[in-house]
């Protein structure tokens, strides 16, 4: 069992910044490849971005490429998504989620790839 257990969001106006973390615990976290996701009232949700176990590789969803960044700190068992240019298209619940090392790249973008998953962090971004 991976734990996981988002923090950082918050309310920021239009074209403002974010950082959100998320801490695992139990299993051995740094052989997890690592998600974000978000949903907005009433929609789907939806990928954001992945990064690989080693931190080698990270993939992006188009409406957020260039505008966030996700990283992780194995050493601290923590991924991040740091989020700039902030819209508010971009206001959701943002989740994190665990996937096994046997998916990879684009494949990642699928909910089901992922084993575990957060509570998740609300972030509104005002007009």
């Amino acid at each position: 069992q991976v734990q996981l257990v988002e923090s950082g969001g918050g309310l920021v106006q239009a074209g403002g910044s974010l950082r959100l973390s998320c801490a695992a615990s139990g299993r051995t976290y740094s052989y997890y490849n690592m998600g974000w996701f978000r949903q907005a009232p009433g929609k789907e949700r939806a990928f954001v971005a992945s990064i690989s176990w080693n931190g080698a590789n990270t993939y992006y969803a188009q409406s957020v490429k260039g505008r966030f960044t996700i990283s992780r700190d194995n050493a601290r068992n923590t991924v991040y998504l740091q989020m700039a240019s902030l819209e508010p298209e971009d206001t959701a619940v943002y989740s994190c989620a665990a996937a096994g090392t046997r998916y990879s790249g684009s494949s990642l973008s699928q909910a089901d790839r992922y084993d575990y998953w957060g509570q998740g962090t609300q972030v509104t971004v005002s007009s």
